[in-house]
């Protein structure tokens, strides 16, 4: 962009995406123990889907989503699907601040996918960035027991599916360049719903819940399909839009702020001395690996 608006127009509505994403790790906790993980997905990206369909059919660009559904589809199993599958079941052993910390290493993906996959230069700055981030989900993991105010079962395991879901955060993001770079962004971000809808149907199925989940879980998936999904991805890309794809990004530094003192206030959860120590490490050495800070004398590659 050539010009950014003043931060005055466009910050209420940055720190309201914050807060909506950040508080979506409580409507998943809330929905993932009565839906289980796949039938939280699903629920959850079909209604973000079912949403963003009638904006598709305003703006006349659902021919553009059956033109392209084959690598559309292939990108929502990436950036849709997964993701809220690992989430859901993260959330069953680990807390919603420490999802929410480890979330924040999807730019960190997205520059190391792009270096090994697009090309993309790394210069100095941004490779130490890469090894303070993963240091500091490194020394996060190292402390788990330590870190979570939920430790039901195997939290390393939740880990590792926490960082699965931003490792394909970053796939996606280099496969939209390589693939769908001329396909209207809300096509993309509608169809990537769609796509997940489609491939999380039958596990969905498979796993849904014997018992009739309360009104409580489906109210939470409403509201996280709704608002925390569909309604965020159009701010997210409005933001984008109007201020550029820099400070968009940069709303994943402030989600676990939001997440934590949620998880805190609603949840008593505890959130360690450690956890914030790693929290700014990771979120440190993304911000450099993205090149959203640029010392200097730094080049972008």
């Amino acid at each position: 962009m050539d010009k950014q608006l003043p931060w005055r127009q466009w910050l209420p509505e940055f720190v309201l995406l914050a807060a909506m994403w950040g508080s979506s790790f409580l409507f998943m906790r809330e929905g993932v123990h009565a839906f289980g993980p796949f039938a939280t997905a699903w629920v959850r990206v079909t209604i973000a889907a079912l949403a963003l369909m009638p904006i598709l059919i305003w703006r006349k660009q659902t021919g553009a989503m059956v033109h392209r559904w084959r690598p559309i589809l292939l990108m929502g199993l990436l950036s849709s699907g997964i993701p809220a599958a690992c989430y859901s079941f993260a959330l069953l052993f680990i807390s919603t601040g420490l999802s929410s910390i480890l979330n924040s290493t999807t730019p960190l993906f997205g520059a190391l996918i792009a270096w090994w996959w697009l090309g993309d230069r790394l210069n100095a700055w941004r490779l130490l960035g890469l090894v303070f981030g993963f240091a500091g989900v490194v020394l996060l993991t190292l402390n788990s027991s330590d870190a979570s105010a939920l430790t039901y079962g195997d939290e390393e395991l939740a880990i590792a599916a926490c960082l699965l879901a931003t490792l394909c955060y970053g796939v996606a993001g280099s496969f939209i360049k390589k693939y769908l770079f001329d396909v209207p962004v809300m096509v993309t971000t509608a169809g990537s719903f769609f796509g997940a809808s489609i491939a999380l149907l039958l596990p969905a199925i498979w796993f849904w819940p014997s018992e009739t989940p309360s009104l409580r879980a489906w109210l939470s998936l409403l509201i996280l399909g709704l608002f925390c999904t569909a309604l965020a991805y159009v701010m997210y890309f409005r933001l984008m839009t109007r201020n550029g794809p820099a400070t968009a990004m940069t709303v994943s530094y402030l989600i676990p702020v939001f997440a934590n003192c949620i998880g805190v206030v609603w949840l008593d959860e505890i959130v360690t001395p450690w956890m914030l120590g790693c929290a700014v490490l990771i979120v440190f050495g993304t911000a450099l690996a993205s090149g959203l800070i640029r010392p200097y004398k730094a080049k972008d590659g």
